[in-house]
Formats: C-alpha cells, structure tokens, sequence
C-alpha cells in the first residue's frame, strides 16, 4: 500500500555507499538518527534531503521509509512528477482530486520524492502548499528529496518552504557538491 516499487523496496542503510565525501556521510548520519529518534515526543518529524542529483536523496529517503515500515510505520510514496500531473489532469473531477489529496494529506508518514521537479506553475505550488499546509497545521511529517535548495523553496513559496523548514529544522540535509553524482562519478 505504500506505492514504494519492489526496486526501491531495496534501497536501506546497509546498501548506501557514504564514502562519497563528508557531505553524504552527514547526510547517512542525519537519516539513521531521524529513524531512531522517530518515536520519541518530537514536534519536527520531518526530514528534506535538498541538492545535488545523484548524491543517494532518494536512496536515503527510501532508506528511512523502508526503516519506518519496518516498525509497522505506514508510509506512502509519493513521486511528485507523477502525482502534480495526474492531480492537475484531473482537477476539475472533484470526487477524485479529493480522494487523492486526502490519502496524501492524512498518510502517517508521506515521503516526497523530487518535490518540485521540471518546470514549476502556479497550480503546481498551490497543491502542495494545500498539502504541505494540512500536515503541517497537523504535525504529520514528510520525508522530502528535491534539487532545489532551501532558499530555492523559500523563493518558490515563502509559506510552503517556511513550513518545511519549521517541520524539519532538526532534519535539513544538504549536499551540494558537484562532483557528487554517484551515477557519473561513482
């Protein structure tokens, strides 16, 4: 049910290469302890892995999901490319825009992979700020992987990045060396 591919379903701690450099090792140390540190009274639940492509966002984020299920955490996979475009495919049918939305708003742990891919439009920012406004207001975290940088979210949306930002000021990982796509350089 969590819509996390049997390919991804790999994807954990064990198998991520961290010896990168000290940017990627950071970021595996951030991701292990957001999972253990889930369960405690914590307000910011959330974690966003923000930069470089090929630097393991994904793998990592993956790696948390797969950690959480785990433990009976029920966790939805949301690829954003996907799911902003079927959404604005389908905005004027009510009935299913809803349905949609809702299962992303009230998931237990919503993963955002690649949040704000390609080219961005007004819809594009108004569904996620309506979604990332709901699990705010009711403090149900998100794991985010996107390019953008923290200032990028904040210029795109004030509001929206703001809150990402407050959800997970415990959790922001960043990797933003360039040499670090492991697809090309590993």
């Amino acid at each position: 049910n969590s819509g996390i591919s049997e390919e991804f379903r790999k994807k954990n701690f064990d198998n991520f290469n961290y010896a990168y450099n000290m940017e990627v090792c950071e970021a595996f140390s951030k991701a292990k302890e957001y999972v253990k540190n889930f369960d405690k009274s914590c307000k910011n639940k959330s974690i966003i892995f923000v930069g470089q492509v090929g630097s393991g966002k994904t793998h990592l984020s993956m790696a948390i999901a797969n950690s959480l299920m785990e433990k009976g955490v029920g966790v939805l996979y949301m690829p954003y490319r996907d799911n902003i475009i079927s959404l604005k495919q389908n905005m004027m049918d009510e009935e299913y825009y809803r349905k949609v939305m809702n299962k992303f708003k009230r998931a237990k742990v919503l993963l955002i992979d690649d949040l704000f891919k390609g080219n961005i439009t007004l819809s594009d920012i108004n569904i996620m700020f309506e979604l990332i406004n709901y699990r705010y207001f009711n403090k149900l975290p998100v794991i985010v992987s996107t390019e953008l940088s923290i200032e990028n979210l904040v210029n795109i949306d004030e509001a929206l990045g703001s809150r990402l930002i407050e959800m997970s000021k415990d959790f922001l990982v960043g990797i933003r060396n360039k040499k670090l796509n492991y697809r090309i350089y590993g």
